[in-house]
């Protein structure tokens, strides 16, 4: 009777997160439209990638909906979203497409823009055709975080520099964001393998804390002031721009106290790690409940950085230790930072997911053969798109600069990432890695392939600047 009962009532659970998820996108549809029907351009860029935003979020809580629950209607949802959001991301692409006149592949923003349409892709076959129906509660949280960069960064349509200006350029960026997007897909398959293989959650735990550690160590190394400020770059609302002091040097602005907040954050979220480290050493289990307790904590207190984060960076004016006055700062100045903080929040409400209901997330996903199976021939279509992307590029650069190889640091990271994916596919098909070890590789790879993208462009100048 209770079994029956229980049949019942799954079908009314489930059909009340698809009403809250559909009512949230119908309002929020409604509310943007209401704003932009007294501009009369209903279908703009931005109103399009904010649809694409919506039924991204939208699909992502389907999917950790049923990731939670297992219930299977969240799915054909989170799907049907996947492909509004797909369909409202193809038609940006295709308008900026239309008013650059070229193909979306100039400047971050237009790479991250076609980065986001090909991990939608992905998702969509990896649920498909190989089964993957949680895949989702990964790619997608990316896939929002990706079109939330887009709205901070420059939109503008500037002509070509000389160097782009060659059809190599969309040959060499369309291999570069598939390649990309492949490996991301590698990364997320990897983590599930390592679940379906029965890798330990406490190890999961300090992989998280490791995880966010970085994140908040690489902030207040970096841009922490003396006193406790937090260093950010100063912006020109009227130019939409950076605030330079010279040509080539940016003027950075002090948050006074959101330091402090950082370093605090940065010492709670490495408190399950140490704890980790005690259980360990001690071979106590309690250290682990306790560290348990403290990711949850760590989870609050990101939060509260992060609203304070949007706050205080969003509007205002602070001063410089450059120049004198009072100068405006924006999040549009710091996307990565913000990016940064909030893939803090996502890792860590992963791993409550995993602590929570791992169990019900074993029984959801495909067994762990059959998972690193799709990893190998994910990366088995990452890797020849890899190669063929460094090709080109060398064709290109010796076609602009009369050099095949300039040992630019953009060309350097990307042959790091043809090596360690090089490494993978030869350690399996030689020694015949399978398992963990090649699973190590897949998000070693995912790594060293987003400090490519990212890393490389804001922190290493080179040729590739523009990018």
């Amino acid at each position: 009777m209770a079994r029956v009962k229980a049949e019942q009532q799954q079908p009314t659970t489930g059909m009340t997160l698809i009403v809250l998820v559909g009512l949230a996108i119908a309002f929020l549809l409604f509310m943007a439209f209401l704003n932009v029907v007294k501009s009369g351009n209903l279908l703009s860029e931005t109103n399009l990638l904010f649809a694409a935003l919506i039924f991204y979020a939208g699909a992502g809580a389907l999917y950790l909906g049923f990731g939670v629950t297992g219930t299977e209607s969240y799915v054909r949802f989170a799907s049907l979203a996947t492909w509004l959001g797909l369909i409202a991301n193809t038609a940006a692409v295709a308008h900026r497409w239309y008013e650059a006149g070229h193909p979306p592949f100039a400047s971050v923003y237009e790479m991250l823009l076609s980065f986001v349409w090909t991990l939608a892709v992905l998702t969509l076959v990896a649920e498909k055709k190989f089964g993957v129906k949680v895949i989702g509660t990964v790619t997608m949280p990316v896939a929002i975080v990706g079109v939330v960069l887009m709205q901070l960064l420059r939109t503008d349509v500037h002509p070509l520099v000389p160097a782009l200006q060659s059809t190599w350029l969309h040959v060499h960026v369309t291999l570069a964001m598939l390649a990309y997007a492949a490996c991301a897909l590698s990364f997320a398959l990897a983590m599930m393998f390592l679940i379906q293989d029965n890798m330990k959650t406490e190890t999961f735990l300090a992989v998280t804390s490791a995880s966010t550690l970085t994140i908040y160590a690489s902030i207040v190394l970096t841009r922490f002031e003396n006193w406790g400020g937090l260093s950010l770059v100063a912006w020109n609302p009227e130019q939409k721009s950076e605030v330079l002091l010279s040509k080539g040097v940016r003027l950075f602005v002090t948050i006074p106290d959101l330091g402090w907040v950082m370093t605090l954050t940065l010492l709670v979220v490495a408190s399950p790690l140490v704890l980790y480290g005690l259980a360990r050493w001690k071979n106590n289990d309690s250290f682990l409940t306790l560290a348990n307790r403290a990711v949850f904590i760590s989870i609050l207190l990101q939060v509260m950085t992060l609203v304070m984060f949007l706050v205080r960076a969003r509007d205002g004016r602070y001063p410089s230790l450059d120049a004198d006055g009072l100068f405006a700062t924006s999040l549009a100045a710091s996307p990565f930072i913000l990016s940064g903080l909030v893939g803090g929040v996502f890792i860590s409400l992963l791993y409550l997911l995993l602590l929570w209901r791992r169990p019900d997330l074993e029984r959801l996903l495909p067994n762990a053969d059959n998972l690193d199976r799709i990893t190998y021939k994910t990366i088995g279509l990452a890797f020849p798109l890899l190669t063929l992307m460094i090709a080109a590029g060398a064709y290109w650069a010796n076609q602009t600069w009369g050099s095949y190889w300039s040992w630019d640091p953009k060309e350097t990271w990307a042959a790091i990432t043809w090596l360690v994916y090089a490494g993978y596919l030869h350690m399996r098909v030689t020694r015949g890695w399978r398992g963990r070890r090649a699973a190590y590789f897949a998000i070693l790879g995912f790594a060293v392939v987003m400090f490519t993208f990212f890393g490389v462009t804001y922190l290493l100048p080179g040729l590739h600047a523009y990018a």
